[in-house]
């Protein structure tokens, strides 16, 4: 069991699949949703949770204030907790439901309607690198000009491949065995010579 650390919905259980996921430490959560929030990055904010397992991330973010989440799991097991888990969820903190896809995350993709604002993504560790950049190719035409894309993966995973897709990254933490990276568009440059240097444009 896990819970949802803060929000609406604070306190709430959620069933964690028993094999075939691994859930994101309470640790990891609380910190990268302190990140979030300082960056006002999730109120309102739609949100795609891919390869959800319990769904505790994005289910995380609805309590604390987003709009709406996709959460997808190709599981049945899994798909059927999270769907247990987002209707927990939603009663204890009066909130829409997370909208649960059963489903592969590349099937997923191809088929979804963005924009996202707010996108998590923790595959498996064995997922191989060229998955994963095909993964974030996939994404990037769903995200928002000022979206935010949290990849999870080992700490000695290679890093994700965001200029594929068209991302950059603005930061990365590790905790423990973990690694957090952050991306986000990047952002169209503007033609006027008055304009600042790129890099001391971005909000982050």
């Amino acid at each position: 069991m896990t819970r949802i650390i803060a929000g609406t919905a604070r306190g709430a259980r959620l069933e964690v699949p028993g094999v075939g996921t691994r859930p994101t430490s309470d640790r990891v959560r609380e910190s990268l949703f302190g990140a979030l929030e300082a960056l006002s990055a999730i109120t309102g904010a739609r949100v795609l949770d891919l390869y959800a397992g319990s769904g505790a991330l994005g289910l995380e973010a609805l309590s604390r204030g987003a709009a709406g989440a996709d959460l997808v799991e190709r599981g049945r097991q899994a798909a059927a907790i999270v769907r247990r888990n987002a209707a927990v969820v939603a009663k204890a903190g009066g909130l829409p439901a997370g909208r649960v896809h059963e489903s592969t995350v590349h099937a997923f993709l191809q088929r979804a309607t963005g924009p996202f604002d707010l996108v998590f993504t923790d595959p498996p560790y064995d997922l191989d690198d060229a998955a994963m950049t095909a993964d974030l190719v996939a994404l990037a035409p769903l995200l928002s000009p000022d979206a935010v894309v949290v990849i999870e993966r080992g700490r000695r995973a290679t890093p994700p491949d965001v200029a594929a897709a068209g991302l950059e990254l603005f930061r990365e933490k590790s905790y423990g065995d973990t690694t957090l990276w952050w991306a986000e568009p990047v952002a169209e440059e503007s033609s006027s010579a008055d304009d600042q240097p790129e890099i001391e444009s971005q909000s982050r």
